[in-house]
């Protein structure tokens, strides 16, 4: 079927359009799911319906208690089936930062000199962060993995800085700047022969590919749902025989059972947690990450295809990336783009290294770029839009 098809890789792209209010009109074309993703109606309804109807505490013996315990129980289920694994390893927080915050010190209890713990330049600052503000209060080492002319991870460069002292390799399965996909069970693989831990940031590569923690095996993997048409949330899946000897920072009568109850906190957002359930839901509805993939890799191909002269890219070819773009336009100024571009109905972000900030010092421009990012609601006529968009800028239109 062609590419320019409503319902390209077997998906109905006009059917699950109409699922979200943001996109009916069809007037604004949204490339910012980088930074976070339109979110169906469903999801929003299931919301709702929990502050309406769930309005309560678990423990309590009435409907409101029932029903909390349902929506949590319902939600750990949904996200152990989204990453493959089970929903009792599987813990939630108020975002993913905040969660690696709290994961990252409970994991690294009687961590002290002489331990590291190896980041990448590719890294989303809320996996450096927490390790950087670890070395200030413990006195930990943390080491940066370069990256390479064309900003992949270097592998070389990682085997070489993996040693007897190395505790914990903290790395991005997919840049959330460039789109630079990273090969996961390799370094998942090379960090457990050095007797070390695998703590992946799957936030970007969890909107654009379907995950199997099992297959994978890493001890800590975390993930953001709403860069997958879900809440504002984090979510964690931790390896049960790493983490059985974690002693959690939490209220003493609190849960502890099973393992991933036991590193949560407070009480949960359940309102939040049914909007997540939904989202895996909808997800599921349309095939789920496998078929969205094979979708968002057609308008990929699509767009990159299409990018005018004048415009650069940074980073690896299309194969080697998640639908996610990192690029200027000769002569124009990013925030200049974007501002037309928005004028123009279609949403890109304009920053300097957005967030990525070990790459702040390898970047080739002197400013900032543009970021695009792909998502399964996109379709191929706002790709069209916004090549040509690029087009009549690339020109000095």
């Amino acid at each position: 079927m062609a590419v320019g098809s409503r319902r390209d890789a077997g998906l109905d792209v006009d059917a699950l359009r109409a699922r979200f209010a943001s996109l009916r009109d069809g007037a604004f074309a949204y490339f910012d799911a980088a930074g976070g993703s339109q979110v169906p109606d469903e999801v929003g309804e299931a919301i709702a319906r929990a502050l309406r109807e769930a309005s309560g505490n678990l423990g309590a013996p009435y409907a409101t208690g029932r029903r909390v315990e349902a929506i949590l129980a319902e939600a750990k289920a949904a996200a152990g089936r989204f990453l493959g694994g089970s929903g009792d390893d599987i813990v939630f927080g108020a975002n993913m930062t905040s969660l690696n915050f709290v994961l990252s010190r409970t994991a690294t209890r009687g961590f002290g000199p002489g331990d590291e713990v190896l980041v990448t330049r590719l890294d989303h600052d809320a996996n450096v962060a927490p390790w950087l503000e670890l070395a200030e209060d413990i006195g930990i080492t943390v080491t940066f993995v370069d990256v390479t002319d064309d900003y992949r991870l270097d592998y070389d460069d990682l085997e070489r800085k993996l040693s007897e002292r190395t505790r914990i390799v903290a790395f991005p399965w997919a840049s959330n700047a460039m789109g630079t996909r990273i090969d996961a069970p390799r370094v998942c693989r090379l960090a457990r022969e050095a007797g070390a831990l695998s703590w992946v940031d799957a936030v970007h590569y969890a909107a654009h590919e379907p995950i199997d923690v099992a297959a994978l095996g890493a001890d800590v993997l975390l993930c953001s749902p709403y860069k997958f048409c879900g809440p504002h949330m984090g979510v964690a899946h931790v390896r049960p025989e790493t983490a059985e000897g974690w002693r959690p920072y939490k209220v003493r009568p609190a849960p502890t059972e099973p393992l991933g109850r036991r590193f949560e906190t407070g009480t949960s957002p359940y309102e939040q947690l049914a909007g997540l359930s939904a989202t895996v839901a909808y997800l599921d509805s349309l095939g789920g990450m496998s078929a969205l993939s094979a979708y968002e890799q057609e308008l990929a191909r699509r767009l990159w295809d299409a990018l005018p002269d004048g415009v650069t890219v940074y980073g690896p070819g299309l194969a080697e990336r998640v639908p996610t773009f990192l690029l200027n336009v000769e002569g124009v100024p990013a925030r200049q783009v974007a501002e037309r571009l928005a004028e123009q109905g279609i949403g890109v972000w304009h920053h300097t290294h957005y967030y990525a900030a070990g790459l702040a010092d390898r970047l080739p421009y002197p400013d900032e770029a543009v970021r695009l990012g792909l998502i399964h609601y996109n379709t191929a006529a706002e790709v069209d839009r916004l090549t040509a968009a690029l087009g009549e800028l690339a020109a000095g239109g």
